[in-house]
């Protein structure tokens, strides 16, 4: 077991939501340590989407998701947080001082006055299709998320799904691919009205396909997928030709050992209060996609308010005999210098 790293706040989360928060914590003088079990910073906008266009960022008219993780780690760099990455928190331990011990599965153990759950859904993987020789081609010709366009130029792809993911991949590599089809087992869509239309034009154009009916086998030598057997609404079966497929079947989500925390839950979200977003914990606080309280709404923006309120309330509990003043970072001296901007 490594030595106790003793610090402010632990941000169990690296997404977008967890990055965000460690700029609000930073202009009170607060110091973060960061802990994600992926690889990378960015969360699932980094894991799944890295190159899908976001369009309901304030200010940002589009931005993918790992140009607002890379904006995210421009807007910090001044409050220098630590990132722990590839660890999982294993174990959280209220102390007789109130404050908090965390072990991660690495060993690394932290000694914190608040803990921030972030996590979005938890750990999450996607949901694989029913079909019985799919692993022999995932990462060569299924893939589950798409993290560089650039590796589907001119491939034959097969987009099964009718969700918004199904759909904004089908309208963002139409112009990329050799040829899309898009494969849904009826034709009715889960996506957004916006994103339906433009695909059926793009139907109508010729310029995409769009099959009705399930996967029951893929085919091809060596993992290399050359087509997959389709059987349609009334029964017949027939082949789609494709190189590439991306299933998008939605993410199952694992709370993992934040469920034993003692963490009031409803639905595997935790409950927090709209003040502060604590939990009934005191001193651990959630945001973004992981609570849920009435009127919860599951945007990034959202989540941006959430660690906005939850900094406010960390800082008295951190510092109860501290005297804070709220500022603007237009206008304070104090907090442009904070930024380096001074």
């Amino acid at each position: 077991m490594s030595d106790t790293i003793k610090t402010d706040v632990v941000i169990i989360g690296a997404g977008p939501c967890g990055l965000f928060a460690v700029f609000e914590l930073g202009l009170l003088d607060i110091k973060c340590h960061v802990v994600d079990i992926l690889d990378k910073v960015g969360g699932q906008c980094a894991e799944l989407y890295p190159e899908k266009p976001i369009y309901d960022i304030p200010g940002l008219p589009m931005v993918t998701g790992q140009g607002l993780t890379d904006n995210l780690l421009e807007q910090i760099k001044a409050f220098d947080p630590v990132f722990h990455l590839g660890e999982m928190v294993e174990s959280l331990e209220r102390q007789e001082d109130d404050t908090f011990r965390l072990v991660t599965n690495h060993g690394t153990v932290f000694d914190t006055k608040v803990v921030v759950i972030a996590a979005g859904g938890g750990s999450f993987q996607p949901k694989k299709p029913p079909i019985s020789n799919v692993a022999e081609y995932e990462d060569g010709s299924v893939f589950y998320s798409v993290r560089k366009i650039e590796s589907f130029r001119d491939r034959r792809v097969l987009i099964v799904g009718g969700g918004d993911s199904a759909l904004d991949w089908t309208l963002n590599l139409q112009p990329v691919a050799g040829r899309v089809t898009l494969l849904h087992r009826r034709d009715d869509f889960r996506a957004a009205p916006d994103s339906v239309n433009k695909m059926r034009a793009l139907v109508e154009q010729g310029a995409i396909d769009l099959r009705i009916g399930q996967v029951t086998e893929l085919k091809g030598p060596d993992g290399k997928l050359e087509a997959a057997a389709v059987k349609g609404t009334d029964g017949t079966v027939f082949d789609i030709e494709c190189d590439a497929m991306l299933p998008f079947f939605g993410l199952t989500m694992k709370l993992g050992p934040l469920a034993e925390w003692g963490i009031h839950l409803h639905e595997n979200l935790i409950m927090v209060d709209t003040e502060k977003f604590e939990t009934n914990e005191p001193g651990i606080f959630a945001i973004g996609d992981i609570n849920t309280y009435p009127g919860k709404l599951k945007l990034i923006l959202s989540g941006f308010h959430e660690g906005a309120l939850m900094a406010q309330a960390a800082a008295r509990r951190i510092s109860p005999d501290k005297r804070f003043v709220f500022q603007y970072t237009t206008s304070s001296t104090s907090l442009q210098k904070k930024l380096g901007v001074s």
